[in-house]
């Protein structure tokens, strides 16, 4: 008899598997209570009610100076950068490379599946709205960047709640909430989508995956920023071509089926089929809490791209921050949403869902070649958006160094940014591992949580975007063609620290 009066021998080796998965039973039911009681009463009505607000208070900016946002883009792709200097294409590049990623395909995969084709629908109308979003974040990231050496710049929500609002314990909350949720949870996130592609595609072992993940991550992260700016701006570009090409030919040999998809859309957005449980509450609230984790308008991440960018007015940056927030929903996003309709391989509420969704989807018309072909494009996706958000983490971890400019950090400082960059690690080859459902609820959670803090932090200082704004539109106007920002349009010059003197 063994230990235990005659316990079975196979029992202790079961029991703390079985403890292991109570706990994380425990732990994911927890998450999805407080997920439920923030997103139903709290994160909804701040997105919406606060990107109508944006709206206004610019002048549907979003809709009026999109001729701008194209010219922006194209002018700041040409301009060559000295030293560490990141451009506005390249900054532009580095906050897509974030945004594009597996919430584009199987996150919109995962919406069909839960609130059906209606929460389409959703994800178009937030997008909307959060471009308005997107514009005022990125506008005021630029106005309280701070100057480094080279020709650098950092910034972001962290940076302004300190520096323009003077809430000091709030920028550290905001700056811990964004390194854990993106160069964390987030790369969780992306590194578990990366090993279930390559498994559906090529059988490839979770074991064999996880660990080559995590090395190339541990190659670029250490690189800077410069290496990821220009690793991004050689990628982002040709991984979205490649895939609205193919996602193009799918939308093509099924045109005559396209009215009735949009229509179908429009239908199941007010009035959702029988099978999606919850009804209309359940497709609007899936189709804003993935169209929010993909185009991240509002959560604060993007203004720390932005904020890196050289310019002279810090509108330019606010508009192609803005046409990115419709790139990545409009244009990519709806792309998967059509493969998906268009060759029906979804089941409202049906087990297969995700990336194997859309791996089905394509093979349904480019056959066994499909599979292989979008994973290695997920690969990409995903695996530029392990590094965008990465750099999420290590700019808000500069925040904690000696002082505003950074140029004296503290040792502490740099030995957490050493640490962080292991844990990113780590939390690479752990979410490679994790249950889908959790990673993704988890994400939910801290997503919310950091948009909440930055839009309080946004809300009050939007008045300020829309001055320079004004400021832009009024210099345009006298046929200047380059707007140059002078910080005394604004009635109170406090945190302002790369655009001359306070």
């Amino acid at each position: 008899m063994g230990r235990g009066g005659g316990t079975p021998r196979g029992v202790w080796g079961k029991a703390p598997q079985k403890n292991e998965e109570m706990a994380m039973e425990i732990l994911h039911s927890a998450i999805n209570s407080i997920n439920g009681f923030i997103w139903t009463y709290i994160i909804i009505w701040a997105l919406i009610g606060l990107g109508l607000y944006f709206t206004f208070c610019t002048g549907f900016v979003q809709l009026k100076m999109l001729p701008e946002m194209f010219r922006s883009i194209f002018k700041s792709s040409r301009k060559k950068t000295e030293g560490q200097e990141i451009n506005g294409f390249q900054a532009f590049c580095v906050s897509t490379a974030s945004r594009v990623g597996v919430g584009n395909i199987a996150g919109v995969a995962i919406a069909i599946v839960t609130g059906g084709p209606g929460a389409v629908f959703w994800m178009w109308l937030i997008a909307f709205f959060g471009a308005a979003t997107g514009f005022v974040e990125s506008t005021l990231a630029q106005i309280y960047k701070l100057p480094k050496e080279n020709g650098k710049f950092h910034g972001g929500p962290a940076y302004y709640i300190k520096n323009a609002l003077g809430q000091k314990n709030v920028a550290k909350l905001f700056a811990v909430l964004i390194s854990v949720t993106f160069g964390l949870i987030y790369n969780s996130v992306q590194a578990n989508t990366i090993a279930l592609s390559l498994n559906t595609a090529f059988g490839l072992s979770t074991a064999v995956v996880a660990p080559v993940i995590a090395i190339l991550t541990a190659i670029s992260i250490f690189g800077g920023i410069k290496r990821i700016a220009v690793f991004t701006a050689l990628l982002v570009p040709i991984m979205a071509s490649v895939y609205f090409l193919a996602a193009l030919i799918i939308i093509i040999l099924n045109v005559e089926k396209v009215p009735a998809m949009f229509a179908l859309i429009f239908h199941d957005a007010f009035m959702p089929q029988a099978a999606v449980g919850g009804g209309l509450g359940a497709v609007f609230m899936t189709g804003v809490r993935r169209g929010l984790f993909s185009n991240e308008a509002g959560e604060g991440s993007v203004p720390n791209a932005a904020a890196t960018a050289s310019g002279k007015h810090p509108v330019t940056q606010g508009l192609i921050q803005a046409f990115g927030v419709y790139v990545d929903t409009w244009f990519i996003c709806s792309i998967t949403a059509f493969t998906i309709l268009l060759t029906g391989k979804y089941t409202i509420g049906g087990e297969l869902t995700g990336i194997a969704l859309a791996q089905q989807s394509f093979a349904s018309v480019f056959g066994d070649v499909a599979p292989a072909m979008l994973s290695c494009l997920v690969f990409l996706f995903a695996f530029s958006s392990i590094i965008g958000n990465y750099y999420y983490g290590e700019v808000n971890i500069a925040f904690f160094k000696g002082d505003e400019s950074g140029e004296n950090p503290s040792k502490l400082a740099q030995n957490s940014l050493n640490i962080y960059r292991v844990l990113v690690v780590c939390m690479v080859i752990a979410g490679s591992f994790a249950e889908l459902s959790l990673v993704w609820d988890a994400a939910d959670l801290f997503m919310g949580l950091l948009c909440l803090t930055n839009l309080y932090a946004i809300a009050r200082l939007a008045k300020y975007s829309s001055i320079v704004l004004k400021d832009y539109v009024e210099q345009k106007r006298k046929g200047v063609k380059e707007p140059v920002f002078d910080p005394s349009v604004l009635p109170d010059q406090k945190g302002i620290y790369a655009w001359g003197k306070k």
